[in-house]
């Protein structure tokens, strides 16, 4: 066997069907340009419909197999009406990768309940109804890829965490109980953990030079991340070479975490 055929039999995701949530920006957008190349026919799933026109179409102009959906993830009927549109597209999924999220934090003392919910529909309960709708159905072909991305505020509180950290906390917990649920039946259930990438999600802090030039300083590697950073770990965690790995927060942080 060549080389190229043994990582082809590892890493390819030929004949897989990946869904990505906030696919068209950010680390979403890489990752389901990483999915694609690798393979697979991706449903990317935003909000704006001229992001998610702008993505398929350069997916579509590598030689991809793409298709989109706008949806509000903020709602159970907006959630599952999304569900619904990414299954229309090529079939039902073997992988989803959860990566759409709400930033929205305001000192915990001012914290109202509107934006509590919110957060809460879409970090936390969009990953969770939409493991229900597609986990069962992974589990019953023996093969799936649950994806999540979560970040550091899962881990630690700081930059004023709020209901932010909260969701991203409770999301890695609900991927251990996925994990759980449906591993034994070839579903492995894992979550990306960002350092500080810019993008739309980190504008606050992006808009502040001191404070991106101390975090680049926090990491191992001297710089903060980029969307492409994510790449291969997807394409890992995506394929049959994760097989063995699940329940598991993997950083890609550039050891901000451990610094």
């Amino acid at each position: 066997m060549t080389s190229q055929a043994y990582l082809s039999e590892l890493f390819s995701l030929e004949g897989r069907v990946a869904v990505v949530t906030g696919g068209s920006s950010g680390i979403g957008r890489a990752i389901a340009e990483a999915l694609a190349r690798a393979g697979a026919s991706v449903v990317v799933v935003a909000r704006r419909e001229t992001e998610l026109a702008a993505t398929v179409g350069d997916l579509e102009a590598q030689g991809c197999r793409a298709a989109r959906v706008s949806a509000d993830l903020g709602t159970r009927d907006g959630v599952r009406a999304a569900a619904e549109g990414a299954a229309k597209a090529f079939g039902e999924p073997d992988i989803l990768v959860n990566c759409a999220g709400i930033n929205l934090r305001p000192p915990l003392g001012e914290l109202g309940e509107d934006v509590w919910d919110t957060t809460m529909a879409v970090n936390l309960e969009a990953p969770h109804l939409l493991g229900q709708r597609f986990g069962p159905g992974m589990a019953e072909r023996g093969f799936g890829r649950i994806i999540h991305i979560t970040s550091q505020q899962a881990h630690r509180a700081f930059v004023q965490s709020g209901a932010y950290g909260v969701s991203k906390g409770a999301l890695e917990s609900l991927a251990r109980s996925q994990a759980e649920a449906w591993s034994p039946y070839g579903v492995t259930c894992n979550t990306l953990v960002p350092g500080f990438v810019m993008t739309p999600l980190n504008t606050r802090l992006s808009s502040d030079p001191e404070k991106v030039a101390a975090l680049a300083a926090r990491t191992m590697v001297g710089r903060n991340g980029l969307a492409e950073d994510f790449a291969g770990a997807a394409v890992f965690l995506a394929s049959r070479a994760s097989a063995y790995v699940t329940g598991q927060a993997i950083f890609v942080d550039g050891g901000f975490s451990v610094h």
